[in-house]
């Protein structure tokens, strides 16, 4: 949110920028701010159909108003925080993913103004940022909690082998260092639960073979695997032998086979 929101106001012009999630289907909690002069809109709770964006809420898509005050499309419960900032032309861009409305990004300016469609654009692409970053955070959210699933017997293992590659694939994706981390510490878990024993593993893989190597591990063609990892195949290939001559192995399947008895894949 908050590097959308510096895209929004570098790429829009305007001074002002804030924005938020909603941690409920009917109600976003400002939480971000950039360029604001004082603190009144920060953790303004702003409901579904109330003000400009919460009309933006309920219509699923991009409102403004050229001077907040006199507006009379909209209704008025925030007007105080926005006197308090000076705020005059507003737009909100809601966040969307998959048809539910997720979070709001505005950009102001403190006189009014009519905004015209290439900062409508601007503002509707960062704020596709965010869509972007929030598909990948529940995609992850989601395999963790596969992860974390206890293994019911031998078939449940091509499952686990799955879950693997997906989170491989998706960790280069994941702009906050925190979750990138915990993420693929659970990758090292799965890998450790069916690897070799401790102190085996004195093969040193590059993340992008291991990335390359989870895939083949999944049954993923070298296309398919540079598809899922946003690399070309050619490049793909060069990881994969670049594994195969660390591990010694003259196949895919050897290499993946012994990726696995030094602990490195599940």
């Amino acid at each position: 949110m908050r590097a959308a929101l510096q895209r929004l106001r570098r790429s829009t012009g305007l001074p002002v920028a804030f924005g938020g999630l909603l941690p409920n289907a009917r109600q976003l909690r400002i939480a971000e701010l950039s360029g604001t002069a004082t603190g009144a809109l920060r953790g303004l709770a702003i409901s579904a159909g109330n003000g400009l964006g919460g009309k933006s809420i309920a219509l699923s898509r991009p409102c403004a108003v050229s001077d907040y005050p006199s507006a009379r499309h909209i209704s008025h419960e925030y007007d105080a925080a926005v006197a308090t900032e000076g705020l005059r032309s507003v737009l909100a861009v809601p966040v969307v993913v998959r048809r539910k409305v997720r979070g709001v990004l505005y950009g102001a300016l403190r006189e009014p103004m009519a905004l015209g469609e290439r900062t409508f654009d601007a503002a509707v692409a960062a704020a596709r940022d965010v869509e972007q970053a929030l598909v990948v955070r529940d995609e992850v959210q989601r395999l963790l909690a596969a992860a974390r699933e206890p293994v019911a017997g031998p078939g449940a293992w091509e499952e686990v082998r799955e879950v693997h590659g997906e989170l491989r694939a998706l960790a280069p994706r994941i702009g906050d260092q925190a979750l990138r981390e915990t993420l693929l510490a659970v990758c090292r878990r799965l890998a450790a639960a069916a690897g070799g024993p401790p102190g085996e593993q004195t093969v040193a893989l590059a993340p992008r073979e291991l990335d390359v190597l989870a895939c083949v591990a999944a049954g993923s063609t070298n296309a398919a695997a540079a598809e899922r990892l946003g690399l070309k195949p050619e490049t793909v290939k060069g990881y994969l032998r670049a594994a195969m001559r660390k591990l010694g192995a003259h196949t895919r399947l050897e290499a993946v086979v012994a990726a696995r008895r030094a602990g490195l894949l599940p």
